[in-house]
């Protein structure tokens, strides 16, 4: 029996208008036709994007007025006469960043004493320290390593190495035939030449680098992994002693790495994929040395180009802003100096930001929303007529264990050994990256420390994370349209209840599920359970597989499922809630919708989205989520909840026939 749950709001009428726009709409299109172009067709033939965007929409605006309100925050410590060492700490960053007459100034001359570094690279010996310095600066050069919980002990931190070293966003870019990907790829080496020269190579010697770095670049692609297959925990997961690494590479002596990174060779390792560390060793034996000199200074160019001087600057977002996303307009300085903050000491920042944009009440609300969703949850577990009951036994076990962390952390990170002054801005940068290597690799052969958090408090998103079976959301994200204390529970059970249950969904999709109580990769469900799921999470693949996006490319249906399966697990869990939440009261209409429409049509309201062409060619090679239209049509066709709400007929586009629905969690 469901157990009724406690409305988040209530409130008359005549007060909750907030929340969906009816200028939205597209009333020339029917609910059963076309969902998405329904409840936000109005908002799409009105809304451009701004020049300095790939795309705009509802998670812009919510990021935009974060901005405002940051900018504000960062401008005010950077004057301030007698800062606190947080508000110091913050507005010296942002006053380098902003002091564009010192970063012309200085050019690329910060750098100069790594690219002696480089330079005096001799022979292949030399190249696993050098690898473990850059890294050590956050330079991504040729892998990517760090600190994991052990996915077969949670309770513990390990060391973990995996594929990376690729200047594109994904070894697919390097693979494809296709005229288009081709032609980027050009366009790519011909970016990397221009760095060279802006950074004092000649024109001749600036294109044989650029081809040097492609060629080692896409021997790390064929060795690479496609992001569908990284998926995948159980076949990414191979812990070994470094003396069978060592055996992997001969040619890679990893000990010289360790020091450069600055980390005492551990006993053991998780080497995510194996294939890929013998093609960097196959590359460390074949190519010569002055071409590893070259990749490595285009990564310490291509990872810190956005915090040199103006040319950098501009030749960097020519390539990756214009070419790759579409984008004509670069953003204003201040905003790019923020993000970088964010990314730097993103908790010094969000420690001023909670304390003026996050009430305490936003968060006993959020809190009070998420019960309600659990609750629906474990009705929807305990009575799932495809689960078994030893299988069922293990998940309802798995959900109560899931934490829950809202706002900010309880436990700051302390920079009180980061310096941070009013000098080049790409030394700041620097510094704060090694400050987080090194505290990343303290972590190493210690308990998990389960407070800490992988967002940042100003963040406009949320995430479930399987190894310590948690959801999390951070303050940023928690305002309208997701999250509206004027709004009925119908608009706030669709947009942010329906986030809720999708991040909680995450603990069951085709990857979460593997992991279990304690976040162990673990086996918990038995063969005919695992079968069920696996056949229905199969439909899921079928029907996105068949969504044809931007350049007419097909939605990769393996690579989204377990996105897409959230997003359906989501909305079902939150009407659940929603329904168990209104109980038998009457169903009061605003605006002429009743609430299981408004329901619909604030879930729609929370993705509107427009992209630009190449901004959404480039989400369908590399991102784990469908485009927006295909996030709410594809779930919602495949509801009962959906069609009774608006009546939508059998046969019609928003209602899939009743043999291909998918119904999961």
């Amino acid at each position: 029996m469901k157990t009724p749950i406690p409305a988040l709001l209530l409130c008359a009428a005549s007060a909750c208008l907030a929340g969906i726009d009816p200028g939205n709409f597209d009333t020339t299109v029917k609910p059963q036709d076309d969902f998405y172009q329904y409840a936000v067709g109005g908002w799409l033939k009105k809304t451009q994007i701004p020049a300095n965007r790939a795309g705009y929409g509802s998670a812009y605006e919510v990021y935009d007025r974060n901005q405002a309100i940051l900018r504000g925050i960062v401008e005010k410590a950077a004057a301030a006469k007698d800062p606190g060492f947080i508000e110091k700490l913050v507005g010296d960053f942002y006053s380098s960043g902003m002091d564009l007459a010192t970063v012309d100034s200085v050019g690329v001359a910060p750098l100069k004493p790594e690219f002696d570094r480089i330079g005096a690279i001799q022979s292949p010996a030399d190249i696993p320290a050098e690898v473990g310095h850059l890294q050590r600066l956050g330079v991504g050069a040729c892998l990517a390593f760090g600190s994991e919980p052990d996915p077969k002990d949670s309770s513990m931190v390990i060391a973990g190495m995996g594929q990376g070293g690729l200047g594109l966003p994904d070894r697919d870019y390097y693979l494809r035939d296709d005229e288009a990907s081709k032609s980027l790829r050009e366009k790519y080496v011909a970016h990397v030449a221009r760095m060279f020269e802006l950074a004092g190579s000649s024109p001749d010697g600036a294109r044989d680098r650029a081809q040097a770095v492609m060629r080692i670049e896409l021997a790390l692609a064929k060795g690479s992994k496609s992001a569908a297959d990284l998926r995948d925990p159980v076949a990414n997961y191979h812990k070994m002693p470094l003396s069978e690494l060592a055996k992997l590479t001969p040619h890679l002596d990893w000990v010289p790495f360790f020091a450069g990174i600055g980390l005492d060779a551990p006993a053991s390792l998780d080497v995510g994929q194996p294939d890929f560390v013998k093609a960097l060793d196959a590359q460390v034996a074949a190519a010569p040395v002055d071409d590893w000199k070259a990749y490595f200074e285009w990564h310490l160019l291509h990872d810190n180009a956005r915090y040199l001087s103006t040319p950098f600057v501009d030749e960097n977002f020519s390539f990756f802003g214009t070419a790759l996303y579409g984008t004509p307009k670069m953003r204003e300085r201040p905003e790019r100096v923020l993000v970088v903050l964010d990314e730097s000491v993103g908790e010094a920042l969000g420690q001023l930001y909670v304390a003026q944009a996050f009430p305490p009440e936003a968060k006993a609300r959020m809190l009070r929303l998420v019960a309600n969703i659990h609750a629906a949850l474990r009705d929807r577990i305990e009575h799932l007529e495809w689960m078994d009951e030893p299988t069922r036994a293990a998940a309802l076990a798995k959900l109560d264990a899931m934490g829950v962390k809202v706002g900010y952390p309880d436990k700051w990170i302390d920079y009180s050994t980061l310096v941070i002054d009013r000098g080049p801005y790409v030394l700041n940068v620097l510094r704060a990256s090694e400050f987080a290597t090194k505290r990343d690799l303290a972590k190493i052969g210690k308990p998990v420390d389960r407070t800490q958090w992988q967002m940042t408090p100003p963040t406009v998103n949320a995430y479930y994370d399987p190894p310590m079976n948690q959801i999390v959301f951070p303050a940023g994200f928690l305002q309208p349209p997701y999250f509206d204390a004027s709004a009925d529970d119908a608009v706030n059970y669709g947009a942010v209840g329906c986030i809720i249950g999708h991040e909680m969904t995450h603990g069951f999709d085709d990857e979460g599920r593997q992991f279990d109580a304690k976040g162990n990769l673990a086996d918990w469900w038995t063969p005919e359970s695992e079968k069920r799921f696996k056949e229905r999470a199969a439909g899921i693949v079928r029907q996105f597989s068949g969504y044809v996006g931007a350049g007419g490319l097909h939605v990769n249906g393996e690579l989204t499922q377990g996105e897409n399966i959230a997003d359906l697990g989501g909305i079902k869990l939150s009407y659940t809630a929603l329904m168990m939440a209104l109980g038998d009261r009457p169903r009061v209409r605003i605006d002429g919708f009743t609430p299981e429409q408004r329901f619909f049509l604030s879930f729609a309201n929370v993705w509107r989205e427009k992209q630009r062409p190449e901004s959404e060619q480039e989400q369908m090679n590399t991102d784990p989520h469908s485009p927006s239209r295909f996030r709410v049509n594809g779930p919602l066709s495949n509801l009962q909840e959906f069609a009774d709400a608006f009546g939508v007929p059998e046969g019609a586009p928003m209602r899939r026939p009743a043999a291909d629905r998918v119904a999961i969690w």
